[in-house]
């Protein structure tokens, strides 16, 4: 899965994001960090679930196909079918999506993402300015999270507007060109608010950061 992370924006992409995140932060006294990762949980109740509805359903199957009512010969069935489907869920986490509810991926990408803003170091700016741009790709979700000198002063429509920015990339197929339309509006954002002062350093690098998944 990290694969999918490090392939999601070719290396001329990477290079542009990072170099608009570098311009937006000479505009304001204020931090961007973008964060990839493949996805933010490995939901393993979903495969649990899905191998055990898949094994069930594959093995009345069986039976009805060649007529055998034998309990033994349907549980032979059911437990060869977990082993095999539920070795194939561990390996391949798209399989699990059919089994995981819209609002479990929602809380979870939000809950990696707050993870991520804290043991990223984001919050500990000086003026507490930092701001993670956080993509999931599994869920294909973003979330906006920003430190209390910034959401002291803006609102979620703001940031809001910023996710369908990339989510609209993520669907034209252009991330790259959608991330670095992002960035250049949360350098406006911050600007408005927090214009770049004498002595101003570059607290956080301007590199995307490729994250594992999550726990």
């Amino acid at each position: 899965m990290l694969n999918m992370a490090e392939q999601f924006l070719g290396e001329a992409e990477k290079q542009m994001v990072e170099a608009r995140i570098a311009n937006a932060e000479k505009r304001t006294s204020g931090e961007i960090v973008v964060m990839v990762a493949p996805s933010s949980y490995h939901y393993p109740y979903a495969g649990l679930l899905g191998s055990t509805l898949l094994s069930v359903l594959g093995g009345i199957a069986v039976s009805l196909f060649f007529g055998r009512e034998s309990m033994w010969f349907f549980l032979s069935l059911f437990v060869l079918l977990f082993i095999v489907l539920n070795e194939l869920s561990r390996r391949f986490l798209q399989l699990r999506r059919p089994f995981i509810s819209r609002r479990d991926m929602v809380d979870e990408v939000e809950e990696a993402a707050i993870r991520a803003f804290y043991r990223s170091g984001i919050n500990r700016t000086a003026g507490h300015t930092g701001i993670l741009i956080y993509l999931s790709l599994f869920e294909h979700k973003v979330r906006v999270i920003a430190d209390k000198a910034i959401n002291d002063k803006v609102g979620q429509a703001e940031w809001q507007e910023i996710v369908d920015i990339i989510t609209g990339g993520f669907h034209d197929r252009e991330p790259g060109k959608a991330l670095a339309k992002a960035v250049d509006r949360c350098g406006d954002i911050l600007a408005a608010h927090f214009p770049c002062e004498a002595g101003d350093i570059n607290e956080l690098p301007d590199t995307i950061r490729i994250v594992g998944e999550g726990r």
